[in-house]
């Protein structure tokens, strides 16, 4: 198991990941179809996709829980 400190990294990872994956997948079948080597052209745009939403999760992640709890109020 990873020691607890990692919890940011390994949340902004599976995080970039799925979100990216998800991502150029609709994006890729919107642009071009669901055409013969659309898993070819999806895997190339997911790859790109995550180089940038990775450093992007890390860096937005925490500006987010900022803003998240001066919009949530505490409980009572």
């Amino acid at each position: 198991m990873l020691h607890p400190r990692l919890r940011t990294v390994v949340f902004a990872f599976f995080m970039a990941l799925f979100m990216s994956g998800f991502m150029s997948l609709v994006i890729s079948i919107f642009n071009v179809g669901l055409i013969d080597n659309i898993t070819t052209i999806w895997l190339k745009a997911w790859a790109f996709a995550f180089c940038v939403a990775f450093p992007t999760v890390i860096f937005v992640a925490p500006v987010v829980h900022k803003l998240t709890n001066k919009l949530i109020r505490a409980p009572l």
